[in-house]
């Protein structure tokens, strides 16, 4: 609730942003957060509205609006605005397993949804969640808080992504004893190799699992399951096993030429960059490296804009960014109305690099790619690109993008990166459990439910749901938690 005339008295106020040509020395997090003091005049805008739609989580046309895991947001305004720091961040922990994952990455729908929002600016909702979770880990709030009985029940979850690991905690912290398998060498699935380290610097991962590891989650590494570790051993050795592996497998670029050497896909070369940086600090030659390319990104969204980024501080010699959709209003249009998310033009870290860098907006819109050029080794030097115009499909009624004839053109360019998003789960693992799959490969349950067709195997995240925010997987990991818990106890009492 904060002040009722708050938002009246106080501007919005941000962290502060190291600037673009600087930051892109290094792939530290930019961003100076505000002050204590600061940060509690800017919860004291969060004003008493009757309706909050900041926690609401409805899905209304274009997406949700609000926030999906319902976080208390105007208790937690307020708390802070009267400087009550701890009890803030109960009340966050209440919903949220993670709001030190959430504050850095979270596209913030529940600042998309402030009332604030309709006519003015938006609480700072997500830097509040920031210094409330930090400033419990300074005091010691967070520490470790290991379930002080046990039920005898032991659960398997495959996958450390924010899905599994907020699963884990949940049933960890209900008493049950929760293995955790990963294939890859670090904790964290998409947060530790999907993110690039300036978004979400990976200590603060390996922070909050050093805590899960002494409240009693125990995670193992390497363990690629439905290979090197058998399916048929996991369903022996637990009572109930969650499949929380994401949406692994990239949508392709079906182009001539596509064979052609340099051509990559998003996921491949931003998990290289995360792993050298750990693993050697970016030693030259183990990583894949744009230094001196001409870069062209494919895809329009937040990996999309992470390879921009990335690519630049590599130190590539220029960059594009192809979009097939036309490029969104400036400001809303009537057609797209508050609480709804917003369809309008945003300009995220990476764009904001590219145009300090090279001058100009690395996007460009209403355009795919025709043909991928190759010289005679097969190294790719040249991508022919044709513009989009939108149709409808007669047969469908539906609108689609087609080619505009005569508009291809060819630009130079020795590296391709494919964001162009995640099709589903990957078919090994699916397979290895005999849970059944949908018309997206994602795993198949009855609506709103976790439970698969399997006998005591459930799934959550994107590998249920389909490529989505970070939030949402952690949505879908208490969710799954609490179904886990009913199966085994006969009643739940997980919140």
């Amino acid at each position: 609730m904060g002040k009722p005339t708050g938002f009246l008295e106080y501007e919005r106020e941000t962290s502060t942003a190291v600037s673009p040509l600087e930051r892109i020395k290094n792939f530290k997090e930019f961003h100076t957060p505000l002050s204590m003091e600061e940060q509690q005049t800017q919860a004291a805008r969060c004003m008493e509205c009757g309706v909050p739609f900041c926690q609401a989580g409805l899905m209304l046309p274009g997406g949700a609006s609000g926030c999906p895991l319902n976080n208390l947001v105007p208790e937690w305004n307020d708390l802070v605005y009267h400087g009550n720091w701890e009890e803030a961040y109960y009340r966050l922990k209440k919903t949220n397993n993670f709001p030190e994952f959430t504050s850095r990455v979270c596209p913030a729908l529940c600042e998309a949804a402030c009332t604030c929002g309709l006519n003015g600016d938006a609480v700072t909702t997500k830097e509040n969640e920031h210094g409330i979770i930090e400033n419990a880990y300074e005091k010691g709030y967070a520490g470790p808080q290991a379930p002080k009985v046990r039920t005898g029940k032991k659960i398997a979850v495959i996958g450390s992504g924010p899905s599994g690991l907020a699963a884990a905690d949940t049933l960890n912290r209900r008493g049950h004893s929760v293995t955790v398998y990963e294939r890859s060498d670090r904790i964290g699935g998409l947060l530790m190799y999907g993110i690039p380290n300036m978004k979400l610097e990976k200590w603060v991962i390996d922070r909050k699992t050093a805590i899960m590891k002494e409240e009693g989650v125990e995670f193992i590494t390497g363990a690629n399951v439905g290979e090197e570790v058998k399916a048929a051993d996991i369903l022996k050795n637990y009572d109930k096993v969650i499949l929380a592996c994401g949406a692994s497998n990239p949508r392709d670029i079906k182009a001539a030429g596509r064979e052609a050497k340099g051509i990559y896909f998003a996921v491949d070369f931003l998990k290289s960059t995360t792993k050298a940086l750990l693993d050697n600090g970016l030693k030259e030659g183990s990583y894949i490296s744009a230094k001196g390319k001409k870069v062209m990104v494919i895809g329009g969204g937040d990996t999309g804009n992470d390879c921009v980024g990335t690519s630049i501080r590599h130190g590539c010699t220029s960059i594009i960014q192809v979009e097939m959709m036309p490029k969104p209003p400036v400001q809303r249009l009537d057609s797209n109305p508050w609480p709804q998310w917003p369809r309008i033009l945003k300009t995220d870290y990476g764009q904001e690099e590219a145009i300090s860098k090279f001058g100009h907006d690395p996007r460009v819109y209403q355009t795919t790619v025709k043909e991928f050029i190759a010289d005679k080794k097969g190294n790719l030097i040249k991508v022919k690109l044709v513009k989009l115009e939108s149709k409808k499909d007669e047969a469908t009624g539906r609108m689609t993008m087609a080619e505009i004839a005569g508009s291809e053109y060819v630009v130079d360019c020795d590296m391709v990166l494919i964001a162009a998003g995640f099709l589903g789960s990957q078919e090994y693992v699916t397979k290895a459990f005999g849970v059944q799959t949908n018309e997206r490969s994602n795993v198949k349950t009855d609506a709103g439910r976790y439970e698969t067709n399997v006998k005591n195997v459930f799934t959550a995240g994107d590998m249920h749901r389909g490529q989505s925010l970070v939030v949402w997987a952690i949505k879908e990991g208490r969710e799954a938690a609490k179904a886990v818990d009913e199966s085994l106890m006969g009643y739940t009492n997980i919140v």
